[in-house]
């Protein structure tokens, strides 16, 4: 299959350009000037260097299916409305249709867990068909664009997936976030500080999550114009404190978790369990 891919120099991004790659998939990704996958890939795409927001009509025509992983605000911008909304919906949407006008007909749109918000407190495990209740202008940017997305894809007849990955980790992960974080601390000997770590959360490795996005892009079950939403996750659903603690054992860390030094978000949502989508058509 021939892919036209947004986001691959990111963190999901690049593992999935590996697995796509070594799949025997061709892949032409769509990168900034400069950037660089966040690990060392063993094949390379076409690569084609410019922004999200320029006319892409002509590398899109030879591209049988579309991975939009691009977004901003994952690790920094989070609270950007006009960044994240730029981005996220408005340059997104106008890339989609370029697809759409090539004709392009398979796409795997990558959204996030932070659309459902504050719905995550009142479900044991969240459903695809929770309201979509976010609490920060990335995950309200994310949401307005799945949504238009599902527009689209029922208005062109287009085959859809809209998937939800829930916490996922692994290396090449922006060094400013959890896990990153607590393994440089475990490597060097120092403590950690973080919050209790009350929160519930669902983690699961990057090469998880990455194989059962390449599963979706293909499943022969998705209908034209009948799109689908899925959450991506494991059977882990632990407190950030356990994570913690079993990941610092694993490591062998001599330092120490600080638990308690860091305050929670603000607004922070205390339980984020996905009702996992299976994916019963490989």
């Amino acid at each position: 299959m021939r892919i036209f891919l947004t986001g691959g120099t990111g963190f999901i991004g690049s593992h999935l350009l590996q697995q796509a790659l070594a799949a025997g998939h061709e892949v032409v990704a769509l990168r900034r000037p400069g950037a660089k996958p966040r690990i060392p890939l063993e094949q390379e795409p076409h690569w084609i260097d410019g922004p999200l927001s320029d006319d892409w009509s002509e590398a899109l025509t030879s591209c049988e299916s579309f991975i939009h992983l691009a977004a901003y605000g994952v690790a920094d911008g989070a609270t950007d409305w006009e960044g994240c909304f730029k981005t996220n919906v408005i340059d997104s949407i106008r890339l989609w249709r370029q697809a759409v006008n090539a004709g392009i007909r398979r796409y795997l749109i990558v959204g996030s867990c932070f659309e459902y918000g504050l719905s995550g407190e009142r479900y044991e495990a969240i459903p695809v068909t929770a309201p979509l209740e976010p609490t920060t202008a990335y995950g309200a940017s994310k949401a307005a664009a799945t949504v238009a997305a599902l527009a689209l894809a029922v208005e062109q007849k287009l085959e859809l997936v809209v998937a939800r990955p829930f916490h996922v980790y692994g290396p090449g992960e922006a060094h400013g976030r959890f896990w990153p974080s607590l393994v440089n601390a475990a490597i060097n000997g120092v403590n950690l500080p973080m919050t209790e770590g009350a929160q519930i959360r669902n983690f699961q490795p990057v090469e998880s999550a990455v194989a059962q996005l390449l599963d979706w892009l293909k499943d022969s079950q998705v209908e034209p114009g009948i799109p689908r939403t899925v959450n991506l996750g494991s059977c882990e659903h632990i407190t950030l404190r356990s994570f913690a603690e079993k990941e610092w054992v694993r490591l062998q860390a001599t330092g120490s978790l600080a638990f308690g030094k860091l305050p929670y978000r603000l607004n922070e949502v205390m339980r984020y369990v996905p009702e996992v989508t299976k994916h019963d058509h490989r």
